[in-house]
């Protein structure tokens, strides 16, 4: 599903207008975007968890010369799944 049609369907679903969800979502991925910068986590009981993860420096290899490199630490945005999830899901 794309943006447009993630508006469209959220815009149906909350009886909005596809101005006034394109705002919504914007709003809900802007804070979620604030949120982790600030090292916090956001948890949305049953549907889950939105977290930073730290990564540490590792090993890797070139894939086209095979020549040992150095990959960087750095922090990468996690989402752990809530049990209502992922029940709906499987079901």
């Amino acid at each position: 599903m794309k943006k447009a049609e993630l508006i469209d369907a959220i815009a149906q679903y909350a009886n909005l207008t596809k101005a006034d969800a394109g705002r919504a979502l914007e709003g809900l991925t802007k804070t979620i975007e604030t949120t982790l910068k600030a090292g916090d986590s956001i948890t949305l009981v049953g549907f889950g968890t939105f977290e930073v993860k730290e990564r540490a420096e590792r090993q890797g290899r070139n894939p086209q010369s095979g020549a040992a490199i150095t990959i960087a630490a750095a922090k990468v945005p996690s989402f752990k799944a809530g049990k209502n999830l992922k029940d709906t899901v499987n079901s």
